[in-house]
């Protein structure tokens, strides 16, 4: 996991995973950066988005019969519906997903 930095501060979170040996998106919470990681409970964002990706995942459980990146980027599509993921299929195809650091942050 990654934090991508510009001059006004933090810009995106990178989230990336090995996806063969993947469980749940919510095992990269150990990764998080430390402005994020003990805000990893109810009520803040972070939590919210590790939940929606959660939830995703297990919804498109099915495509893991094809393969784990196939999962990985479905439910990265379907996480761009409600949260601003501003990578795209090159990125995921590599077991990475970046999300606007704004949607994540403490307080947002």
């Amino acid at each position: 996991m990654w934090v991508a930095l510009g001059p006004e501060g933090p810009r995106t979170i990178t989230f990336a995973a090995r996806l063969g040996s993947l469980d749940m998106p919510s095992d990269l919470a150990e990764r998080l950066p430390k402005a994020l990681i003990h805000r990893n409970v109810p009520g803040e964002p972070v939590h919210a988005f590790l939940r929606d990706f959660d939830r995703a995942w297990t919804a498109l459980a099915p495509y893991g019969a094809l393969s784990a990146r196939q999962r990985w980027m479905r439910t990265a599509a379907a996480l761009r519906a409600d949260w601003p993921v501003v990578d795209g299929a090159a990125r995921w195809r590599q077991g990475e997903l970046t999300v606007r650091w704004a949607a994540l942050a403490p307080g947002a």
